[in-house]
This record gives C-alpha cells, sequence and structure tokens, in this order.
C-alpha cells in the first residue's frame, strides 16, 4: 500500500511548533525569509537493504548538501546560486545517481542530465547525455546564461561545457565500483551482454551502500538529485541532475533536463524537483503540473504535490516524488515510493531529514 507523506511549511518560524492557522497555508510575516529543500532519489528504499551504516551515510550526505545551499541564503545569496551550490555537493558524492554516483548506460558509460530554472524570470538551461563535465548543473546554468538557448544535448553539449570554461573530468571520474557491479548484475539478469570494463577504471574494489530497488522491483536506481530555494528576495529556483535509468539505451532522456516535467520555477506558483520514472513525469509534466494547480486551482501546496502523486502519477502506474517551495515560504515533499532521500530547512529553524515512509 502507497502511503503520502509530506509537510509544508511556512518559512520563517523560529521554533518547530507552528501554529495550525499557519500550518494551513496562511502568508507568513516572515515570507522572503530563505527556506530549501532537497532530495536525493525516490524508490524502494528499506531499512533492512540499506544497512545502519548506509543509513547513516545518506543522512550525513543530505545534512552537508543541504547546508552549503542555507550558507548561500544566510549570506543573502539568490536561490539560483543556492540550488547550483547544493546540487554540486550531490554531483560530488558517489552515493547519488548523478554526477561521479551516475549510473551506466547498458554500453557501460555515463550519459548525465541536469536542468536549473528561476522563479523570477522564468529563464532556464538544460543539458542532456553529457559525458565530461564534472558539474552538469553548471553547464545547464551557462546554457541559460551564456546562450539564448534553453536545451543543449550530446557532444555538442560537452563541447560548450568546455568553451565555457568548466570543469572538465575523464570517464574513469565517474566510475564507481557500486554502480558498475549492479549493472553487471542487472544485465547478467537480463540475458544481455555485459560490456568491458570501461578503460581507465581502478581494479575491482570496495563498493559504497548506494541505495537501488530490491530484486521484487528490479534493478534499476533512481537516485536523481534535486534543489529548490527561496532566498531573501522572494525569489524561487529549482534544480536537478541525473545519471538516469540504469541500463538505459544509449541516448535516451527522462524528464530531469526538461522543463516542466522533472524541474520548473515560476514566482507566480513554486520551484519544483522531481525523481521516479521519467518517462511518466514527461506525460504527464509532473513538475508543471503541480505549480498550475497552485496557480489556477488556488491550492496549498502539499495539496498540489499530493493531488499530482498520488492521484495523477498513481493512475499512470508511475512512481517518483517531487519536493516544492513557495515565494511565501511553503515547503512540500511527496511520494508515493516507500522511500525518498530528503531534507528541508527554514530560516531559524532546523534540518528536517527523512529517507522512509514512516517519518515525518
Amino acid at each position: 500500500m502507497r502511503i503520502a507523506w509530506g509537510v509544508c511549511m511556512v518559512a520563517g518560524m523560529m521554533t518547530a511548533a507552528v501554529h495550525p492557522a499557519m500550518s494551513q497555508g496562511m502568508k507568513s510575516e516572515a515570507a522572503h525569509h530563505w527556506a530549501i529543500v532537497v532530495h536525493g532519489g525516490a524508490g524502494v528504499i528499506a531499512r533492512p537493504e540499506l544497512g545502519p551504516k548506509g543509513e547513516a551515510a545518506y543522512r550525513a550526505s543530505l545534512a552537508r548538501a543541504i547546508a552549503v545551499g542555507a550558507k548561500v541564503l544566510d549570506a543573502g545569496g539568490t536561490a539560483m546560486d543556492a540550488v547550483e551550490a547544493t546540487v554540486k555537493v550531490f554531483e560530488d558524492d558517489p552515493l547519488f545517481n548523478a554526477g561521479r554516483g551516475a549510473v551506466f548506460t547498458a554500453e557501460g558509460k555515463n550519459e548525465m542530465d541536469a536542468a536549473i530554472m528561476d522563479g523570477a524570470t522564468l529563464r532556464a538551461g538544460a543539458v542532456a547525455g553529457v559525458t565530461q563535465p564534472r558539474h552538469p548543473i553548471s553547464l545547464a546554468r551557462a546554457v541559460m546564461e551564456k546562450t539564448h538557448y534553453v536545451m543543449m544535448a550530446g557532444p555538442g553539449a560537452d563541447a560548450f561545457s568546455v568553451q565555457a570554461g568548466l570543469e572538465q573530468e575523464p570517464p574513469a571520474y565517474f566510475f564507481t565500483e557500486s554502480r558498475w557491479q549492479s549493472l553487471v548484475k542487472q544485465l547478467k539478469k537480463e540475458g544481455k551482454p555485459v560490456p568491458p570494463r570501461p578503460v581507465g577504471a581502478p581494479p575491482p574494489g570496495q563498493t559504497v551502500p548506494v541505495a537501488q530497488l530490491n530484486e521484487a522491483e528490479g534493478s534499476r536506481n533512481y537516485g536523481t538529485v534535486g534543489v529548490v530555494a527561496l532566498d531573501r528576495k522572494g525569489n524561487i529556483a529549482a534544480g536537478t541532475s541525473t545519471g538516469g535509468l540504469q541500463g538505459k539505451m544509449p541516448g535516451r532522456v527522462g524528464d530531469s533536463p526538461i522543463i516542466g516535467a522533472g524541474t520548473y520555477a515560476s514566482n507566480q506558483s513554486c520551484a519544483v524537483s522531481g525523481t521516479g520514472t521519467g518517462e511518466y513525469f514527461i506525460r504527464l509534466e509532473v513538475a508543471r503540473e503541480v505549480c498550475n494547480l497552485v496557480q489556477f486551482r488556488g491550492m496549498r501546496l502539499q495539496q498540489a504535490a499530493d493531488e499530482v502523486i498520488h492521484k495523477e502519477l498513481d493512475a499512470l502506474h508511475g512512481d517518483g516524488g517531487v519536493i516544492a517551495i513557495t515565494p511565501d515560504g511553503q515547503m512540500a515533499w511527496s511520494f508515493n515510493t516507500p522511500g525518498m532521500f530528503r531534507a528541508r530547512q527554514a530560516e531559524g529553524g532546523k534540518v528536517e531529514i527523512g529517507i522512509y515512509n514512516d517519518e515525518p
């Protein structure tokens, strides 16, 4: 049985106690106090499989990432800067399916996607199928700020990342033993050929406790990362980064870099980052749909997120979740899977971290 989990908050609350009227969405007098929500992917995340050490590692990584974004916002930085800085931390962490921890395609390569959007201007940038920038989220922002485009893909996007002066890495940098062994296991189970170990990859060694779907659900990884943020000027932004589906056909692109599907931000409604099976998120335009319900139907953010994830997405038998934030400080997350790596913080409040669906 799938259970809805998510809590919306009003930014600027100085204590854990929230007045009932405010929890229902009345606009806070401190609407321009900063707030941030992050996710590290949704899926069948079970305590026995992750284990105490794995759980502790993920909680520590979530805390480390959100602390970076909170520091940017607390210093008066923009929502865009906070989103990029936080996503970069995730992209450097092999626990997550983005950047260094990206999963492999069926050919044993890493193809990464990312998007970022500014709610104040509706400007956006996205990249798909890139293989060499260390931080795909920074390349997405470069597309937004240094070109007239919204999306670039493949070799052209890789070449632009060099022109933009972004940090580059060889294929071996993105290799992680855990992801490789997971791919090998999946391909063998499906009766598909296992590609040669990538050139430059280190000898077989220690694996890290990366979360993945259990055998009953298949073995593909869904560890997309995302961030939504509100700054003190009242502007919001969203960013998402992923390595996509494990074992995917080369060239497959999911929802993460598609504006409106996996990433969206508008000061007129909300900022959203999604994680899950991208094909369903694309069909529903999940991120924009959440914002539409807020803007045009007057729903509270949590209600809108639950409507999309637990009704519309469920109706298509899709799986995944979203995080979201509004300019007046509402924060929400909603997912229809057993777990989603997630954390949130409002200015003056404590960091709240969750993994499983029996946590607030």
